[in-house]
């Protein structure tokens, strides 16, 4: 691909109950990110309340965009193209987030970029921090596994913007296993910090819990593993008043992340991949990241922790490269477009 102008790319994101804006320099260097967590507040909930999200976003959005700027030493004469997520997500915290981009950019007279919010997550592994030795970029093809708490996806990347879904979740997304296993063993809200913790003092080996590897097929699903630990508790209690917490923790995500781990390397084998990209909320979970860094064949990209869940930045670079390409959706754009996005 050809040099690309430079563009300073103001982002907001509001897809669920964080409330997030960041700046972004040419597609990587990241001048300021900042996140507003609700999860505090949804914790007591045992989940997402959309309702209580959505007003949250209202108070939380001003400040927020505030502080990106002036952490940034900027101001919105300084931004060239205001990027906001657009779906999928809870359509009440969605509208926030758009209502203020189309605002700015009407105001400011600037290009208003659409980016879809699976497309952020991917292009999360492209940011770095101003002013830090940029690591070397991913190589296309590139072969990329999105896991979150809503979704769990093969996509193959043959260039930017470009996608080829091979496969995704039949049934429930690895992030919502986590949830829902963490509320069966009574741990808290959110399920995958909860059952990681957990499952440091387990065994992973202790319960066999069954791999749907869905043979034939790039797709996923844990449905499967997740009904086989709610028997496996339920035969427990009735045999004890105590559950080995974390041996069935350990070996609910060993299951997890064998599935995830055989099934990218397969896939990237069969396409002809360069190199990997792992991205999403999931690949925060610590062992996910060791058994992909220290087994993978290929060069493995996978973002810090502050950027795997969700935050602005990842949509900032996403939105860099349709605005730099392009691929600008205007103020009339579809509040839930389709993925992959082509």
């Amino acid at each position: 691909m050809t040099d690309l102008n430079p563009a300073r790319i103001l982002a907001i994101e509001t897809s669920c109950d964080e409330t997030a804006c960041a700046v972004l320099e040419n597609g990587r260097a990241l001048l300021s990110s900042v996140v507003a967590s609700q999860m505090d507040i949804h914790a007591r909930y045992g989940g997402v309340f959309p309702e209580v999200a959505s007003r949250q976003h209202v108070l939380s959005i001003m400040p927020v965009v505030e502080q990106a700027l002036n952490k940034a030493h900027l101001t919105l004469n300084d931004i060239d193209a205001i990027a906001v997520t657009q779906g999928p997500g809870l359509a009440g915290s969605l509208i926030v987030g758009m209502n203020m981009a189309k605002g700015m950019a009407l105001a400011l007279g600037k290009p208003l970029v659409g980016v879809n919010h699976l497309e952020g997550h991917l292009y999360s592994a492209w940011v770095c921090d101003a002013g830090e030795d940029a690591p070397p970029e991913p190589q296309f093809p590139l072969m990329a596994l999105l896991v979150s708490g809503g979704h769990t996806e093969l996509n193959l990347m043959t260039d930017h913007l470009t996608y080829q879904r091979l496969g995704s979740t039949l049934d429930d997304a690895a992030g919502e296993a986590f949830d829902k296993v963490a509320r069966l063993l009574e741990l808290p809200y959110p399920g995958g910090p909860s059952i990681q913790k957990s499952a440091e003092e387990g065994d992973p080996e202790r319960f066999h819990f069954p791999r749907a590897w869905l043979d034939g097929t790039w797709n996923f699903s844990f449905s499967g593993v997740k009904t086989s630990v709610l028997y496996e508790v339920r035969e427990l209690q009735k045999k004890s008043k105590s559950l080995p917490t974390p041996d069935l923790a350990a070996s609910f995500q060993q299951a997890v992340i064998d599935v995830l781990f055989k099934k990218t390397m397969d896939a990237a084998r069969e396409f002809g991949a360069k190199e990997i990209l792992v991205a999403g909320g999931v690949s925060a979970n610590r062992p996910l990241r060791q058994v992909f860094k220290s087994q993978a064949e290929f060069p493995v990209h996978i973002p810090p922790l502050s950027l795997c869940t969700d935050n602005a930045a990842m949509i900032a670079a996403a939105g860099y490269y349709r605005y730099a390409l392009g691929h600008i959706s205007g103020l009339e754009m579809d509040i839930l477009p389709t993925w992959p996005l082509s």
